[in-house]
């Protein structure tokens, strides 16, 4: 799995690559002009230490902070990789966040160069520093990947789409994350969940809506096991001794604790959710990601 990076990619589109991608995705001329007019004699200062420079001209790139703009450099992406983008699970766009997986590590190379050459033909540029790859095969363990000379950064794990990826393909450290995200939200509401004059019916209902749902964000495609369950359902449970002002000195059941508050096992949440989400998948085409993955 090879994660190939853009450099400064909204800053480095060319306009007339822009008109040109919008008008071969079928945009109509009108709206192509529109933008064409939101774009013309765009000016712009750069602020520093002494103040402010004088006005200059942007000739290249896309508005920063614009709503439109991401949907336009999702045109261009479509359009630029239309000759080098295969099929998923091979391939993964999502705006600037590319992910290309081979069976091999000399077609991750190969792959990776006919992407390098696709996309700087026509001004956007690949930082061979920032790029990485990661090898979830052990008779790959050994060798490099090389960029136009330069030796691409190899790890362990990488992120994609805010979830943790491993070569081992564990699931550890998207275990902590979760754990972590909910410790945040818990924080963020803990004047709340610490009142005695709260309910603690109440406060299982904060706590479900704010912390719980930080915690299972993105569970449903992580294939835990039992250790990592047990982590989750371990800092849950001291969440919600602090909320309802009780230790584990005080020698009160698990399952006591969690019919106070209205709160089930997270364990069996999870499971939930993922037959939620396989229900989802099930009723998609049949050509989709998902349901290979599934399969």
């Amino acid at each position: 799995m090879c994660s190939p990076d853009l450099e400064k990619a909204y800053d480095r589109v060319p306009r007339e690559e822009l008109w040109y991608c919008m008008r071969k995705s079928g945009v109509a001329e009108k709206y192509v002009r529109v933008v064409q007019d939101m774009y013309e004699r765009s000016r712009t200062v750069v602020r520093c230490a002494v103040g402010q420079t004088e006005e200059f001209k942007v000739e290249v790139g896309l508005h920063q902070g614009s709503a439109l703009s991401p949907f336009l450099f999702a045109i261009v992406m479509d359009q630029l990789s239309e000759e080098v983008r295969q099929e998923s699970p091979w391939t993964m766009m999502f705006a600037d966040d590319l992910v290309i997986c081979s069976e091999s590590r000399e077609q991750v190379e190969e792959n990776l160069e006919r992407w390098r050459f696709a996309l700087e033909r026509r001004g956007m540029k690949v930082s061979g520093s920032k790029t990485e790859y990661m090898c979830v095969n052990e008779r790959e363990g050994s060798g490099t990947v090389r960029l136009q000379a330069e030796e691409v950064k190899k790890v362990q794990e990488f992120k994609y789409l805010g979830s943790t990826v491993q070569s081992n393909g564990e699931c550890g450290k998207e275990v902590k994350k979760r754990v972590q995200a909910g410790w945040n939200g818990w924080r963020k509401v803990s004047g709340v969940l610490c009142e005695r004059k709260i309910s603690a019916r109440i406060k299982g209902k904060v706590y479900r809506t704010v912390v719980r749902a930080a915690m299972l964000y993105g569970l449903e495609t992580v294939s835990l096991r039992k250790r990592r369950e047990s982590e989750l359902e371990v800092a849950e449970l001291k969440m919600l001794r602090f909320s309802l002002g009780v230790t584990r000195l005080d020698r009160i059941r698990n399952e006591y604790i969690r019919g106070t508050a209205h709160v089930g096992r997270l364990g069996d949440k999870v499971r939930e959710t993922r037959l939620r989400w396989f229900g989802h998948v099930q009723r998609r085409e049949s050509v989709r990601l998902k349901q290979l993955a599934f399969l």
